[in-house]
């Protein structure tokens, strides 16, 4: 008795190792060919200078059908019920749906941003109150490298609901400095001087052109902004350092006086009579 259960399960095994070995050719065939086809695709979309994120998200999706698509006839080979499976996944995606509606939602908006393209990797954005570089676009988040050194993991449905400023398709990015100079200065000449600096800074651009306005009457100066525009590629703590050193040097060149806070003290002596000091 107990040998014919063997040879019965021998035989079994023995009929189902063709369906077995077919399905694992299938899958790993179909692995290599997503990879592949995955591959191709994003070649061909980079030759059409389709945005990086864009490459990426039809690059995976090939991939990934490919490969779902293989896995359903490896296992059709080996007598898998799918249609069933698919009906109860169905059922069970319907149950797990509100659990999982935030995952969902960004992935959703992942699509959306890829698809859409408000920015692409490498360009300098400001998402929700963060300014930096886009490092990755994910189906789940995007990754900014900050200015100032941090990396952030914004959920795209944050990213696509908010307002994004690109400053890289912007053509320029504007940089404010704010200068005073003692009253009975040559308002004129000190303005020329310091538009004729700030123009020596590499990346400053010639369209817009660079304005200098004078707006305030200080306690001991007389206060000048000097706006300039430079390429979205320069880094703007750098561009704001070289503007200041260049106006003060010229500055100190053309001898106008950048003044200090001038107060003036009054001591009461000891006779009741009042002694300015300044």
């Amino acid at each position: 008795m107990v040998t014919n259960t063997w040879n019965a399960i021998l035989i079994d095994i023995v009929q189902f190792l063709p369906n077995l070995t077919a399905a694992l050719i299938i899958f790993l065939v179909g692995i290599w060919a997503g990879v592949w086809v995955g591959n191709r695709v994003k070649a061909l979309l980079a030759r059409h200078n389709k945005a990086a994120n864009i490459q990426i998200l039809f690059g995976n999706v090939t991939r990934w059908a490919i490969i779902a698509l293989a896995l359903t006839m490896a296992l059709e080979q080996v007598g898998f019920n799918i249609t069933a499976f698919l009906t109860g996944l169905g059922a069970l995606s319907f149950a797990l749906g509100f659990a999982v509606q935030d995952v969902s939602k960004n992935m959703i908006a992942g699509v959306l941003l890829m698809l859409q393209q408000p920015f692409d990797i490498g360009e300098a954005v400001e998402v929700s109150g963060y300014a930096g570089k886009v490092e990755e676009i994910a189906l789940r988040a995007t990754a900014i490298r900050t200015f100032d050194g941090r990396l952030v993991y914004l959920p795209n449905a944050d990213v696509y609901t908010s307002p994004i400023v690109n400053f890289s398709r912007s053509g320029g990015r504007r940089i404010e400095v704010t200068v005073g100079v003692a009253y009975g200065t040559d308002l004129a000449k000190a303005q020329e001087v310091a538009l004729q600096a700030v123009k020596q800074i590499a990346g400053v651009k010639e369209d817009p052109v660079p304005v200098a306005v004078f707006h305030t009457f200080n306690d001991s100066s007389v206060d000048m902004t000097v706006y300039f525009w430079v390429e979205p590629s320069i880094n703007l703590f750098q561009a704001k350092d070289e503007a200041v050193r260049a106006i003060h040097d010229s500055f100190n060149t053309n001898g106008i006086e950048i003044p200090f806070p001038i107060r003036t003290v009054y001591l009461e002596s000891e006779q009741g009579q009042s002694e300015q000091a300044n």
